[in-house]
Order: structure tokens, then C-alpha cells, then sequence
């Protein structure tokens, strides 16, 4: 499949991560969403119900993130991933999820964990 609907840099709040601090205090977190479909009937028919209705993943996607935290953004990838490929017009995603402020202690641009699901 060629097609494809991209939401890039979505930014919300979570609580997620391995240490006290982090889920005391949160973080914004960076997410990417790449969704594999084939667009043909929506584009003929110009109508919204024959593809993903990108404005619902991102608030799914911003539900996810700034819902129930997990240790580790790995967890959080996946779950989106699977959200995803709930619409039925999905055939894979990519989900990325940034976490630029995670606590490293070293100076860094980003911290990147990405997964590819398929039906």
C-alpha cells in the first residue's frame, strides 16, 4: 500500500516513565503517526466516512498519551499503534514516540522508540 496519512509532532502531557519524578510531574511527549490506507474511494467520493478522519486518531492518540501511564514508551508506542489499527481502513501504522526530556543526565536531542504494526 502506498498511500499513506501522517500526524507528526503531536505534543501532549503524560506521567509516564520508571522514576517517581516522572510520574509526579510529567513530561511533554512527542508522537508520530504514519497510517497505511489506501485513499482511492475516499478522494473519488470526496467523503470524510471512507477514510481516518485524522482529527479522531490525534485525539485518540493525545487520550493514550495523557491517560493510564506505563513504565516504559515502548508500552505507550504499541498501545497507540493498536488504537490505530482499530479503524477498519487501516492496513499498518507507524507509531514514533519522542521523549526529548527524558531523565538522562547527559546532554541529548531526544530519546526515539518507533513500532510498525500491520493487520
Amino acid at each position: 500500500m502506498s498511500d499513506q496519512i501522517a500526524l507528526r509532532g503531536l505534543r501532549v502531557r503524560g506521567y509516564h516513565g520508571v522514576l517517581p519524578e516522572e510520574r509526579r510531574d510529567g513530561q511533554l511527549f512527542g508522537i508520530d503517526v504514519v497510517l497505511e490506507t489506501d485513499v482511492s474511494a475516499a478522494a473519488a467520493d470526496d467523503d470524510l466516512a471512507q477514510t481516518v478522519d485524522y482529527s479522531a486518531v490525534a485525539r485518540q492518540v493525545a487520550a493514550i498519551v495523557g491517560g493510564e501511564p506505563v513504565d516504559l514508551i515502548e508500552t505507550l508506542a504499541v498501545r497507540i499503534a493498536d488504537a490505530c489499527l482499530r479503524h477498519p481502513v487501516v492496513a499498518a501504522v507507524e507509531v514514533t514516540v519522542h521523549k526529548p526530556q527524558a531523565p538522562i543526565g547527559l546532554p541529548f536531542d531526544d530519546v526515539v522508540v518507533r513500532v510498525r504494526r500491520t493487520r
